[in-house]
């Protein structure tokens, strides 16, 4: 029987898939965050969270780890491929290891045929797009210093930052305040502060609080609804300026959003509408996740276009 692996390794976990020659998913495993290696302690990080994700995959699927090997297996890394090949080639054994951005296999499962755009907004944000000559471009992705507007880590700095103006006299009152403290155990916006500045708080962790925002939003907090209708137009924008790339005004075009920040029907509705004020532009959900979508790149390196199916759904 051959064997295919798809691997997407992102900011906030990572999933790994195992298929026959079918397009028949034997087994799934999950793990933690592997999105960054250029230090030990990130390439341990990577190297546990991979090696953990598949040993969880193997079992599910009833393999014998020992004696397994991959025809292709296809990582799609957040961060970038460059500084993991090597860790990876160490962790399985495959015929044609395929690493590459996560934004890549996400796009690759979230339309039919792989083309399209797809808007990523999970702890951070990208955008990225193929086109039907086969030419790519992105924009965002840039990490939480720089960029990554939109993202889930965004999304809670941003609430942070509205309380702490709150405490000192020079922004407007905010429920988002007294979320803030509960879900961090803290006195004031300020000791919220210093705890995202401990290594018990990374940026992971700081993203899981993103959802405070869309209830106080849902609950009519002028804020919040500021926030969130921000984040929704800088995801959009940066879905546009991969349009303007690569197809020309009024062309069809099918667009994704895939990520936690999209469960918030406030944003993603105000992303949808954004989006296809763009003529000829389709905004939806993907249609395979990014899992799926390394999968899928895995068969399609060998010439093959299943349809995906599960063993044991």
């Amino acid at each position: 029987m051959k064997l295919f692996l798809g691997v997407d390794g992102g900011q906030s976990g990572t999933t790994a898939l195992i298929g026959d020659e079918t397009g028949c998913v034997l087994g799934a495993g999950e793990a933690g965050p592997c999105n960054h290696a250029g230090a030990a302690e990130g390439r341990a990080k990577l190297e546990r969270a991979v090696s953990e994700s598949l040993a969880a995959a193997v079992e599910r699927a009833g393999l014998d780890a020992a004696t397994l090997q991959f025809e292709v297996a296809c990582f799609g890394m957040s961060g970038g491929p460059d500084d993991k090949r090597e860790i990876l080639a160490r962790i399985l054994r495959a015929g044609r290891l395929i690493v590459t951005h996560d934004a890549a296999t996400a796009l690759a499962g979230a339309t039919a045929a792989g083309l399209g755009i797809v808007t990523i907004a999970g702890t951070g944000s990208i955008a990225f797009g193929r086109g039907p000559e086969g030419r790519t471009a992105r924009a965002g992705g840039w990490g939480y210093v720089f960029g990554d507007e939109g993202g889930a880590f965004d999304i809670a700095r941003q609430a942070l930052r509205a309380a702490l103006r709150m405490e000192e006299g020079w922004g407007p009152p905010t429920s988002m305040r007294d979320s803030l403290l509960h879900a961090t155990d803290s006195g004031n916006a300020n000791q919220v502060l210093h705890r995202f500045y401990t290594p018990e708080w990374p940026r992971s962790r700081v993203a899981t609080l993103a959802p405070l925002v869309d209830r106080a939003a849902a609950d009519g907090d002028s804020v919040a609804i500021h926030i969130l209708n921000g984040a929704a137009q800088d995801l959009a924008m940066l879905a546009a300026s991969v349009r303007s790339q690569l197809w020309a005004p009024g062309e069809l075009v099918e667009v994704a959003y895939i990520g936690g920040v999209f469960q918030s029907r406030m944003l993603r509705e105000r992303f949808r509408t954004l989006v296809e004020l763009e003529e000829g532009s389709r905004c939806g959900p993907p249609k395979c996740g990014p899992a799926e979508g390394a999968l899928l790149e895995a068969y399609r390196a060998e010439g093959l276009n299943p349809d995906l199916t599960y063993r044991n759904r």
